[in-house]
């Protein structure tokens, strides 16, 4: 049997071969929406964590975005640099 974060009730009973990870369960006594985090052994994570990882995922994918921007600027600088000497 697991256990819900936001208030340690014991009395959530889900099966383990009736979800996978990722899916959303309700808390009987608390009503936190969770996020079935494991599945051997069953764990879970309230949903609003994992609303805040995802956050720092886009912000990490714009931040990607930009180092590229930035190589191919570079890489565009380079070719002008090589035309320029062959004329």
């Amino acid at each position: 049997m697991a256990t819900c974060p936001a208030c340690d009730a014991d009395d959530l009973e889900v099966d383990e071969f009736d979800v996978e990870e990722g899916d959303i369960v309700n808390c009987p006594e608390c009503g936190a929406s969770l996020v079935v985090n494991s599945l051997s052994p069953l764990e879970f994570e309230t949903a609003d964590d994992e609303d805040e990882d995802d956050d720092d995922d886009e912000d990490e994918d714009e931040e990607d975005e930009e180092d590229a921007d930035d190589v191919d600027d570079d890489e565009d600088d380079e070719e002008d640099e090589r035309e320029d000497w062959e004329e």
